[in-house]
């Protein structure tokens, strides 16, 4: 049968009016997310999901529908990182729920609070073969802090709010939600549902732990003659910025950062360092760890001196110690433990040991090591340095730019440039290493943040995994500055296989089409602009901003430079 152009009619019928004692499963839901402060969702339609839209709509909260559930469940981890309050995604059975569970899994490795709820087939057809049915909760449960099925449509609200609380057990994570299609489609008696008030049914999260920990690391602190503090993702997590801030100037300390901890002290203040923690940490007395475990990124405890004396912070009770042995270790809200330790050693007698040479000397280095690189990062080489442009990138930044990193060496090279100028701005995909979150990290900032800026750099192969959402950002009308660092290449993998297997099999399963990003971004209804001319990025990028909408800047970089930690494959150690 030939298709219609016709448009299809809407049923003109008016709706039944609702029975006031009656609400169905997704109006809970609805009512549920409510109560958390859930304000949009983030999802690809199902029919078995439906009736939650329904309720949304009743209830306020904005819809904001993808092309991937992929990018639904990164953007509702997004959202937790930049308003702190839980993300919802919500996808269909079957392979709507598979297509979320890599967002699900990043946000697990990230420590980053969201629920996902999936639909499922009837419980009426339970091992039937309805449609889309897999075992979700099973598949579900390794990478989350909770999984589990809704049983009863009146259950729907307290086990939605059981998710949530689940969420902030200790350190932050997902948690999984299934829901079987006549169970959301049911109604229950309002008298016999539970539905937590907002507010009413959480505990304070804020730990100070051990009192006597506390004393213990102000007395190290106050004899330490080399001391350094790592920040990592738990500072942002606890919004615990002015105790950190505090902690560092107060008691006189060098400060690092990583993760979205970046930003917490601003570019020159005299504590902040960044191109030194390997020397900081070779040569320390006392190395203080705040949020971030002992995992690859830290190889895993060995980059520690040998002689220093290590403590740990952290709100997650399992993370410490893991992989090294530490001196001290305290387990709490990391934001209370750094303003209890600064309280109890800025109160004890005595004065601390002078600090000025440890300072001076970090500050030599971290001025020679910039120095050393600077002629790469102002090179007017074609094709363009990825140094350089991670340069141009830093100088477009204000305090209001929020900055996202999806890739895998055009990233690294970034990390080492591009300093945020406030809090809160800095999102990268965290130690799953997940390549295809910009444009949904981007999607939740812009939502979450309007009078924010966000810029993206992506490496090319990243952008490619989640790219079409381009198109969402337009239709919601989310501006944001996207810059693709074109290389043609899946760089940090090819420069593994040219060292294994030598230059003749260094293009196998790695090489990507010479893509023009800007058109496509063009075809899309955006901004594009292609650069080949290292002078002409600073233009490009203050254009997409004065465009007013989705951008992408597609700058040709040097497909031989590597970033140190590729070239090291510190990833692999």
């Amino acid at each position: 049968m030939a298709q219609t152009t016709e448009p299809a009619v809407a049923d003109a019928r008016p709706r039944p009016e609702p029975d006031p004692d009656l609400i169905s499963g997704g109006h809970l839901v609805a009512r549920a997310l409510k109560a958390e402060g859930v304000e949009v969702i983030f999802t690809l339609c199902g029919g078995h999901i439906i009736d939650i839209y329904d309720g949304c709509v009743d209830e306020g909260i904005a819809i904001v529908d993808v092309r991937h559930e992929q990018v639904a469940a990164h953007a509702a981890d997004g959202w937790a990182r930049v308003t702190g309050v839980a993300g919802c995604a919500v996808v269909t059975a079957g392979p709507g729920t598979t297509d979320a569970v890599t967002g699900v899994a990043n946000a697990f490795r990230a420590e980053s609070p969201m629920l996902l709820i999936g639909g499922q087939g009837a419980l009426s057809q339970h091992k039937m073969g309805s449609l889309q049915d897999l075992p979700h909760v099973e598949i579900m449960t390794p990478i989350t802090k909770f999984a589990a099925t809704v049983p009863h449509t009146s259950r729907i609200a307290d086990m939605t709010a059981m998710a949530f609380r689940e969420c902030f057990n200790g350190a932050p994570g997902p948690s999984f939600l299934e829901i079987p299609r006549d169970v959301l489609d049911g109604r229950a008696r309002l008298d016999s549902v539970t539905l937590p008030k907002p507010g009413g049914y959480r505990a304070s999260t804020r730990s100070l732990g051990d009192p006597q920990a506390i004393d213990a690391l102000a007395a190290l602190i106050a004899r330490a003659e080399k001391p350094c503090v790592l920040f990592g993702q738990q500072v942002w997590t606890c919004r615990a910025t002015e105790a950190a801030i505090t902690f560092c100037r107060s008691l006189d300390i060098p400060a690092f950062m990583n993760g979205a901890a970046r930003g917490t002290l601003p570019p020159g203040d005299p504590h902040h360092f960044q191109l030194t923690r390997r020397r900081a940490f070779d040569n320390a007395d006392l190395i203080i760890i705040v949020g971030t475990p002992f995992d690859f990124r830290m190889g895993y405890g060995r980059r520690l001196g040998p002689r220093a004396t290590v403590v740990q912070i952290d709100m997650d009770y399992r993370t410490v110690g893991k992989n090294r042995d530490v001196d001290l270790g305290l387990v709490g809200d990391v934001g209370v433990i750094l303003a209890g330790v600064t309280a109890a050693a800025t109160g004890r007698p005595g004065a601390m040991p002078s600090r000025t040479a440890w300072f001076a000397e970090l500050r030599a280095l971290e001025d020679a090591s910039y120095q050393k690189r600077l002629p790469r990062q102002l090179s007017d080489a074609m094709p363009i340095h990825p140094l350089r442009l991670s340069h141009e990138i830093n100088e477009f930044l204000t305090a209001d730019s929020i900055y996202i990193g999806d890739g895998g060496d055009v990233v690294t090279f970034s990390g080492g440039v591009v300093q945020p100028k406030s809090p809160g701005h800095w999102m990268d995909p965290g130690p799953l290493g997940t390549l295809g979150v910009g444009v949904p990290f981007a999607m939740a900032a812009k939502y979450a943040r309007p009078d924010k800026e966000v810029v993206v750099l992506f490496g090319d192969g990243a952008l490619s995994l989640t790219g079409w959402d381009f198109e969402t950002m337009v239709r919601f009308n989310l501006p944001f500055v996207g810059i693709v660092g074109n290389n043609s290449s899946m760089n940090q993998i090819r420069y593994g296989q040219i060292q294994k297997y030598g230059e003749a099999r260094g293009r196998v399963g790695n090489t990507l089409g010479n893509v023009p990003y800007d058109q496509f971004a063009k075809m899309l209804g955006g901004h594009g602009e292609e650069v080949r001319d290292p002078s002409q990025i600073g233009p490009a990028l203050r254009r997409a901003r004065e465009s007013g909408l989705p951008s992408l800047i597609n700058v040709w970089i040097d497909p031989d430079a590597y970033a140190p930690g590729t070239m090291n494959q510190t990833m692999y150690k």
